[in-house]
């Protein structure tokens, strides 16, 4: 028995939480499954996994020994699919995710030229404020412009995008402009609750990260009805420029705080940890790639 396949094993335990549950995954017998764990820690020397009656944890090596060991056979998957999808035709359905307020101007254009490009695919498109379980609600893949903290997910970087703080003439006007990002503390802020940090904005000034917590009379989940509001003088909005951007060139919205910007961040494309890609989801990670770098960054 080769050491991959015991890898295979104990990762697949760890995945499903115990030996039944990763025997049914992978048509094994429970009693072959925990065979192999145990000649992997016999091998290693090491104790992997804590084991009870009712469950079983990781070691304080297991941990450690777990996210490299994924890494490793993510790679061979990875090497292997992508040779494999060199004699694969881009066809089929494509499910994807993505925020509602991308679809109009940075979504909309690239969908239909890929769909030129590979005629043979069917593109579901969902367009919704909301982080959706990929493996749960089937999708192939998602578009995120957020933070990513979840390690279930693989993600690739599409393009940079630059975060700004906002707001109408009319806004500054009344409230004044702030000076430093403390000042927003006391000035009405519109909140965007698809953000992590929600209420607690951060920002950077001599390499030092700071955050400030606003309030004020809105909290959405939408991109789109937050800048709505900042545009009906409701206060002062944080967001990525690329959904202001044509507001701001028309004077509609102004800029501020430019000097505590944090450094510019990404948009991603994300599909589950291990999962072997199609050719269909490769060719279209690949495409937004290729797409986004001749339009340059949001910044």
């Amino acid at each position: 028995m080769d050491t991959m396949t015991r890898m295979r094993c104990f990762i697949q335990v760890v995945d499903s939480s115990g030996f039944s549950a990763a025997a049914r995954e992978m048509g094994r017998s429970k009693a072959l499954v925990s065979k192999y764990v145990g000649e992997l820690e016999d091998e290693l020397g090491v104790r992997l996994l804590n084991r009870t009656t009712r469950q079983v944890s990781l070691t304080d090596v297991g941990e450690a020994y777990y996210k490299e060991a994924a890494e490793i056979l993510q790679r061979i998957d990875d090497l292997q699919a992508s040779v494999q999808s060199c004699n694969q035709e881009v066809r089929g359905r494509l499910r994807i995710s993505a925020p509602r307020s991308m679809g109009d101007d940075l979504l909309n254009s690239v969908m239909m030229r890929f769909l030129v490009r590979y005629p043979d695919i069917n593109l579901d498109l969902r367009l919704e404020d909301r982080f959706v379980d990929l493996v749960e609600e089937g999708f192939d893949l998602a578009i995120r412009v957020t933070q990513l903290d979840d390690s279930s997910l693989i993600a690739r970087k599409i393009a940079p995008f630059r975060t700004v703080v906002c707001a109408s003439p009319a806004t500054v006007e009344k409230y004044g402009a702030p000076g430093v990002p403390a000042d927003l503390a006391t000035r009405p802020c519109i909140i965007d609750t698809n953000y992590r940090y929600k209420q607690n904005w951060a920002f950077q000034e001599n390499g030092l990260r700071s955050s400030v917590t606003v309030k004020g009379p809105l909290e959405v989940n939408s991109a789109a009805a937050a800048r709505d509001a900042a545009l009906c003088d409701l206060g002062f909005l944080r967001t990525p420029l690329f959904f202001v951007s044509e507001d701001i060139r028309n004077g509609r919205l102004v800029t501020l705080l430019e000097d505590f910007e944090e450094p510019m961040r990404g948009i991603h494309a994300v599909y589950p940890h291990r999962r072997h890609l199609s050719a269909k989801v490769r060719a279209f990670v690949d495409f937004l790639v290729e797409w986004y770098a001749s339009k340059g960054s949001f910044a």
